[in-house]
Parts: C-alpha cells; structure tokens; sequence
C-alpha cells in the first residue's frame, strides 16, 4: 500500500489547522508556505477536507480554515478516507468490486484482515495526538519543521 501525496499533504494540513489558536482560522497562504505546498495543490487538498467536513472557514470567505470538530474527535483515518474512501488495501475489498474470484479467493482473507489492522491503526491516532507528537519534534529539532 503507498499512500498518496494528497493524503501525506492533507494529514500535515490538517496539524497547521490544530496547531492554530481555538476559534482562530489558518489561512491557505500560511499553511502552503509552512508546509512548501503549491496553493494550486492545496486547493485541491483543502476542498477534499471540506467536503469530508473535516474543516470549514472560519468566519466565512476568505477568513482562514479551522477544525469542523475538536482535534480529539478527528483520526487519522477520518483525514485519509478524506483522499482515498473505501477500502485502502484493493480494491477487490470495495463494494461493488467486480473480482471474478471473490468469495473463492483465500488470499482475500490477507487482504480483508490487513485492511482491518490498518483501519484500526489509523483510528488510534486523533488529531490532537499528531499535534502533540507534532509539538515534541518541533521542540527536538530546536524549532525547524517535521515533514511526515
């Protein structure tokens, strides 16, 4: 399984956003220009939280994002089901595959099991961790940033 770069953006977007003061919106400009993402890229990464309602704007148009829910109530698997729905191992998992062998194929029950393992990882890791974990390397790499 690799995880995409829209994915790897959009957990690092969304830390800039938990990092920010409560009730204080970040604006795209800072988050590309923290985290050296092209704003045309961000658009696209930015929408994708949106529509996961993962984030809004803050006090309308043009007044920065902030979390839609606290940091304690978003996974990690919230922000990568965001870029990637469905199952992340195969497809041949999602609904509606069209795997000719499914339900005869002994190999799936890896597949169905890893995916399971995986789902369950992500779901252990809330926003509010990253941004704790996020704070810790701040703080060891005498202020520079930490890319995951």
């Amino acid at each position: 399984m690799k995880i995409n770069t829209k994915t790897r953006y959009g957990i690092r977007t969304m830390i800039e956003i938990a990092l920010a003061p409560e009730g204080e919106g970040v604006f795209q400009k800072v988050i590309a220009s923290r985290q050296n993402i092209s704003a045309k890229y961000l658009d696209q990464i930015i929408m994708s939280l949106k529509i996961a309602g993962l984030i809004a704007n803050s006090k309308g148009k043009k007044s920065g994002y902030i979390l839609s829910r606290p940091a304690s109530e978003i996974t990690a698997l919230d922000i990568v089901t965001a870029f990637n729905p469905g199952e992340l191992i195969t497809e041949c998992l999602s609904a509606g595959s069209e795997c000719p062998v499914s339900g005869m194929c002994a190999a799936q029950l890896i597949w169905t099991g890893l995916n399971g393992e995986i789902r369950k990882y992500l779901s252990d890791w809330t926003l509010s961790r990253l941004k704790e974990e996020h704070m810790k390397f701040k703080e060891n790499e005498n202020g520079s940033m930490y890319y995951i």
